[in-house]
C-alpha cells in the first residue's frame, strides 16, 4: 500500500499518529491507483458518538487536482489534534458534538494528477441524480467518454468506490442525528471564495432554507468582515450527479432531520492573477503555488472551519422556530430566489 507517493496522504497519517488515543480511525476502503499501487481510503472522527448530539463532516481531496482542499481539511484536523493536547474547552466542546474527517476522498486521482479517480470519473457527477432542467454541455456531467472532463460514469453503473466511501460515513456518521453540517473544500472557480449550498441539480430552493439562512446571518453577526460569498450552487451553474445534492435528498426522507451540505468553493484565479506562470502548470490552476500564498490559505479558512464545528455543536441556540423560521425563509428567498 502506497502512502509516500501524496505528500497530503504523508501528513494525514502524520496527523492520525499525533492524535492516536483521541482519534477514531478507519479505512473505508482501498483505493486501484493502477500499477499496483494502492492508496488507503481513510475516515477520522472524534468526539460524542451518540447519536442523540449533532455532528459536522469535513471533506477534502474529491477531486484530484485540487489539493488545497485537502490540505485546508488536514491543517484542521491537525489544530484539533495539537489544542487536545492543552485545551479543556475544546474536551468539553467534544461532549456535544461529533466531528467527522475525510480528508482525501480521491487520492488515486491525486496521485495520477487528475481531476477525476483513476477509472475517468468525476466523482463530483457520479451520483445517480439528474438535472432537472438544462445543463450546460460538458461541465453539467457526461456519459460521452471518461477521455472527457466531468464524466458521469456509465448509466446504471454502482457508484465509484470513492463516492459510496464517502455516502457511507456521510449515512452512518451525520445522517443518523436530528441535525447535521457537512463542509466539502474544493478549489478553482472564480476570483472569491464562496460557500455554496444545495441545490445543483434544480434552481428551486432546498426544504432547509431557513436554517441556512440563519446560520449565514450567526456568520455575518459573528464574522463581521468575512470575505465570502454564500449561494445557492444554481445560482452559478447546474450540474447533474452531486453527490451533495443526492445525500440532501435522501437526509429529507426522514421527518425532522436537518441536514446542511456546504460546499467551500475557494477561488482560485485570484492566484492566478497575482502568479499568472501558474497558468502553464495543470495544478496552478487549482491550488496557490507560492509557499507564503499557501500557508495564507490555510490560515485564512482556519475561523471558518472552527465557527461550523461551534455552530454544530451550539445549534439548539440559533435554529429558527416558528414565526423566526417563517421569517428567515422570506429573507432567504427575497435574498437568493428573487
Amino acid at each position: 500500500m502506497a502512502n509516500t507517493a501524496i505528500s497530503e496522504l504523508s501528513e494525514l497519517e502524520s496527523v492520525i499518529e499525533a492524535g492516536r488515543g483521541h482519534l477514531e480511525t478507519r479505512v473505508v476502503s482501498e483505493i486501484d491507483g493502477g500499477s499496483g499501487i494502492r492508496f488507503p481510503l481513510y475516515a477520522i472522527a472524534l468526539g460524542n458518538p451518540d447519536r442523540e448530539v449533532p455532528a459536522i463532516g469535513f471533506f477534502g481531496g474529491v477531486h484530484g487536482l485540487e489539493r488545497i482542499g485537502a490540505d485546508v481539511v488536514i491543517a484542521y484536523l491537525r489544530h484539533i489534534v495539537m489544542r487536545l493536547r492543552w485545551d479543556s474547552t475544546l474536551h468539553r466542546q467534544l461532549e456535544s458534538v461529533r466531528l467527522v474527517f475525510m480528508p482525501l476522498v480521491n487520492p488515486g486521482g491525486m496521485w495520477r494528477g487528475t481531476r477525476a479517480n483513476p477509472n475517468g470519473v468525476d466523482l463530483m457527477r457520479n451520483a445517480p441524480l439528474d438535472a432537472h432542467e438544462r445543463v450546460s454541455p460538458l461541465i453539467g456531467g457526461q456519459r460521452i467518454s471518461s477521455r472527457l472532463p466531468w464524466y458521469r460514469g456509465r448509466r446504471h453503473n454502482a457508484m465509484e468506490t470513492e463516492s459510496r466511501a464517502l455516502c457511507e460515513i456521510v449515512r452512518e456518521e451525520l445522517l443518523t442525528r436530528d441535525f447535521s453540517i457537512a463542509l466539502d473544500c474544493h478549489s478553482g472557480f472564480g476570483l472569491i471564495d464562496r460557500i455554496w449550498f444545495p441545490y445543483a441539480h434544480t434552481r428551486t430552493p432546498l426544504r432547509h432554507l431557513a436554517e441556512i439562512h440563519a446560520l449565514k446571518e450567526i456568520f455575518r453577526q459573528t464574522h463581521t468582515h468575512h470575505p465570502y460569498v454564500i449561494e445557492p450552487q444554481s445560482r452559478q451553474y447546474l450540474t447533474h450527479g452531486d453527490l451533495w445534492d443526492f445525500l440532501h435528498l435522501q437526509a429529507c426522507e426522514k421527518a425532522g432531520r436537518i441536514f446542511l451540505p456546504l460546499t467551500l468553493e475557494m477561488g482560485a484565479w485570484l492566484w492566478i492573477k497575482k502568479n499568472p506562470r501558474q497558468l502553464f502548470s495543470r495544478h496552478g490552476i487549482f491550488n496557490p503555488q507560492v509557499a507564503h500564498r499557501q500557508q495564507r490559505v490555510l490560515r485564512h479558512h482556519l475561523s471558518l472551519l472552527d465557527f461550523l464545528s461551534r455552530a454544530a455543536c451550539s445549534y439548539r441556540l440559533w435554529l429558527p422556530q416558528g414565526e423566526a423560521h417563517a421569517k428567515h425563509h422570506e429573507l432567504a428567498l427575497a435574498h437568493w430566489y428573487r
